[in-house]
């Protein structure tokens, strides 16, 4: 079988990189050790390898789709679903009260990892659902989460989340899908969403949407939006399912992820389609967050997915496919000589590099955000709030870097194989189509922008920023202890004093007033961030191999761990200084998008 990842680099990453073992201190993962983790990826790889892999280019092939008012998906999904229930990956995060294993978020994106390397079209069904059961869990009554979170996690029921609108697109505070309070309890529900991933299909016995709707009467704007369980049949007082005047409208055809359904639903067409309130009203959206944050994460984690899956294609096509003979020292080719394995150019192992650097890299920032997720939630004090700061300010990181620069990978994979490539009997164009949905998922890399430098540059004053400086200046001081990386840990604290004279030419127009000028280059901004941010990634996965080499830890070979050493050294080489430029695209004194008063000729 072809490989799709890699599952040592995943447990280097988690064990010596970002040191998994740490969280096992605390009460809530005492029952968890390395071990027990360990044993439960290579579960997960097994599953991934059987029910997974073997489906996923079939599910491009034969999409799903519309048909009488259902979605029509690949018979695979049901085992998908039912058997991610049962091996407690929809649930592996909750608590055990409520049938969770409470297990680290780092492992559960591990496991995520690795199920979406194999089969992106298949993950975010289960994922979805655990997040939308999250929601109920965390703020829904006792009744709610009684009546909808064990179907949930199981994979008996779906779950999804209901934002977009085909007048409002990503722009909440426009939507107008309505809610009437009754005097039975519910609500009566009207409008419609578009863009619903996962939204129907024959393989779950219900579907439970977490909507966001407008109470009759409440404020404009995102003041009066509120959260709503609609399932798509709801639950009589027998027990029973009925119809919940929930309606699918059609199916969205893509051009990847073909296999991942994206609904149009209908809701209330005739006037009888129940809504149950989540938590206050009027607070639906400060809710949803918490879905959407990890939506986002979830989303970037895919894209290293699809990544990693696209660079072991390379890989292995590299290592079978002949062309080509090697120059000599006078510059001639001998052509009396066999061809050599791609591989052996250099302009090839540069692309191999390339993208070796940005999943490997993006993969260590996922994980690297799930280790806050986790010690935000167990830290106590000024500690909590450190880590839940760090969180906020990484996630649209997590989320953009892998997606926009994931592509770019993928890109040098078709780039491989030339011709062959751009051919459908080989993967890797079904990568590119796969990933390039992933900078428009879940809030495009503009607004993702924006949030960085809007909303987390300036969050607490500053504060999560200092948090990550001194974060980033920690590892910085690791590195100088090992002569090899210094030259690394120098050039990484001369990106972030540029990085700080960026924000310090920035700051100034938010605090005149001048927003439009302050946000108009954000993008480019993410860009230098998120260089910055694997940048710091690699230089703690450098420290790590080169402890471990001196160490003399056997886990893993010396090739291995130079392996890593060797990517660092090429992301800092070849991409980091990159970013020279866009620091001075950013403090360039023209100003080129903003309007002037009078509209340019186009």
């Amino acid at each position: 079988m072809a490989a799709y990842m890699n599952m040592d680099t995943l447990r280097f990453l988690l064990t010596q990189v970002h040191n998994i073992s740490d969280l096992f201190q605390y009460s809530r993962f005492k029952d968890y050790d390395e071990e027990t983790i360990l044993t439960f990826l290579d579960a997960i790889k097994d599953f991934s390898d059987k029910e997974l892999f073997p489906y996923f280019r079939e599910m491009d092939e034969k999409p799903a789709y519309f048909k009488n008012n259902s979605i029509i998906a690949h018979p695979q999904l049901k085992k998908v679903m039912r058997q991610s229930g049962e091996m407690g990956v929809i649930g592996a995060t909750f608590d055990a009260e409520y049938g969770g294993l409470q297990m680290p978020e780092i492992a559960s994106q591990a496991v995520y990892f690795i199920m979406s390397s194999a089969n992106n079209h298949c993950v975010g069904y289960p994922a979805l659902t655990g997040g939308a059961a999250d929601l109920i869990l965390t703020f829904g009554s006792e009744k709610l989460k009684e009546l909808y979170a064990t179907k949930m996690l199981s994979g008996e029921w779906g779950g999804t989340m209901c934002l977009t609108e085909p007048q409002a697109g990503s722009s909440l505070s426009d939507l107008t899908t309505a809610a009437t309070s009754t005097d039975e309890g519910f609500y009566q529900i009207k409008g419609q969403k578009i863009f619903i991933s996962g939204g129907d299909h024959e393989y779950c016995d219900n579907f439970v949407h977490l909507l966001l709707a407008r109470i009759d009467g409440a404020p404009a704007g995102t003041k009066g939006i509120s959260l709503f369980v609609v399932p798509k049949k709801r639950i009589t007082d027998t027990g029973e399912l009925e119809d919940n005047d929930v309606l699918t409208a059609g199916d969205f055809q893509k051009l990847g992820q073909r296999g991942y359904c994206t609904t149009h639903l209908v809701f209330g067409e005739s006037g009888n389609c129940h809504g149950w309130l989540v938590g206050e009203a009027n607070q639906g959206l400060k809710y949803m967050f918490q879905m959407m944050n990890g939506a986002r994460i979830s989303v970037g984690r895919d894209a290293v997915s699809v990544s990693s899956a696209a660079y072991h294609a390379s890989l292995q096509y590299a290592n079978e496919r002949p062309q080509g003979r090697r120059l000599s020292n006078d510059g001639s080719k001998n052509p009396n000589a066999n061809p050599v394995l791609i591989k052996e150019h250099p302009d090839v192992r540069r692309m191999l590099l390339l993208q070796k650097a940005i999943y490997e890299g993006s993969l260590s920032l996922t994980l690297q955000t799930a280790l806050y997720h986790d010690l935000s939630r167990v830290a106590l004090a000024e500690e909590k709030e450190k880590y839940h700061l760090l969180l906020e300010l990484l996630t649209p990181i997590a989320k953009t870097y892998p997606s926009e620069k994931g592509r770019e990978a993928v890109d040098n994979g078709v780039q491989i194989l030339g011709g062959y490539g751009y051919c459908s009997d080989f993967v890797l164009q079904q990568h590119l189509r796969d990933i390039r949905i992933m900078a428009i998922y879940e809030g495009t890399t503009g607004i993702q922008s924006l949030d960085l430098l809007g909303r987390k540059v300036m969050l607490k004053n500053g504060k999560a920023l200092e948090l990550l400086v001194a974060e980033i200046m920690q590892t910085i001081g690791k590195a100088q202890a090992h002569d090899e990386l210094k030259p690394y840990s120098k050039q990484l604290g001369t990106t972030l004093q540029e990085a700080k004279g960026i924000i310090d030419f920035l700051v100034p127009f938010a605090m005149k007033g001048q927003y439009e000028r302050f946000l108009s280059d954000a993008t480019i901004f993410m860009e230098y961030m998120g260089t910055l941010i694997i940048a710091w990634q690699w230089l703690k996965i450098a420290i790590a191999a080169k402890e471990a080499s001196l160490n003399n830890k056997d886990t893993y070979t010396s090739k291995f761990y130079e392996s890593k050493i060797h990517t660092m050294r090429f992301f800092y080489k070849y991409e980091l200084p990159r970013i020279t430029g866009l620091a001075a695209t950013i403090k360039h004194p023209e100003v080129l998008t903003l309007l002037d008063g009078e509209e340019k000729e186009w």
